[in-house]
């Protein structure tokens, strides 16, 4: 991730406590380190997290996603499933392919798919100003 969450909180003035950057930290590796379908819920961060520093604790994890989340620096998916799951505000775009049964998350751009919400919004009478698009399917066996 080439802005890193860590730079992201100094540029909006996000006090970074020691317990904060290694989230933030951790937050950054996770593409890297899990894949780019990696949108870890509370739960699966405060594992990795406690995998740096045991002593941190998941009410410090809720309370940190929730200060970034306030300051813009990452955005709250509430894919169905339950559980809230995390990713950093990127500047470009993309939509989301849910995998139901195993919980696989694809982003995507599909130009057809953001030209025809374009169409929709123009026929309704609407200019579009923004949009979220999740997809949730099951893999096909093959």
């Amino acid at each position: 991730m080439s802005d890193t969450i860590e730079k992201k909180c100094i540029s909006k003035g996000v006090k970074l406590t020691d317990q904060r950057k290694i989230i933030a930290k951790v937050l950054s590796e996770s593409k890297e380190n899990y894949g780019e379908s990696d949108h870890p819920d509370v739960d699966e961060l405060y594992k990795r997290v406690s995998k740096v520093d045991s002593k941190i604790s998941i009410a410090t994890i809720y309370r940190t996603v929730k200060l970034f989340e306030e300051a813009g620096i990452l955005t709250k998916h509430d894919f169905k499933g339950g559980k809230a799951r995390y990713e950093a505000i990127v500047e470009s775009h993309h939509d989301h392919l849910i995998d139901i049964k195993s919980g696989e998350i694809i982003e995507f751009v599909d130009d057809e798919i953001e030209k025809l919400q374009k169409k929709v919004a123009e026929k309704y009478g609407y200019e579009l100003v923004d949009h979220k698009l999740e997809l949730y399917g099951v893999k096909k066996k093959t």
